[in-house]
């Protein structure tokens, strides 16, 4: 799934794609609520349907949630979304 700046993921706005790789596609985003950019990590939709998929999912996030360190990355939660995209060429 493809986002285009502009798409509404429940409060954050997508600015542009940062990136994708086997597990997902990264977002740049606009957290409308508390006013702070993030990076937002779509999953494709076969993995979201995967139960071990969404395990993993959430393994990888709950390692770098319980450090704190200026050079690791801020977890802020897992969501649940059910936006649906077209491709685009982003």
């Amino acid at each position: 799934m493809r986002l285009v700046p502009g798409t509404r993921v429940d409060p954050y706005e997508i600015v542009g794609a940062l990136g994708a790789g086997g597990v997902g596609e990264v977002y740049r985003a606009r957290d409308a609520g508390l006013d702070r950019d993030v990076a937002i990590k779509i999953l494709p939709e076969l993995f979201a349907q995967a139960p071990e998929r969404l395990a993993r999912f959430a393994r990888e996030a709950k390692a770098p949630a319980s450090l704190n360190h200026q050079n690791i990355m801020a977890i802020y939660g897992i969501e649940e979304s059910s936006v649906r995209a077209s491709p685009c060429a982003c």
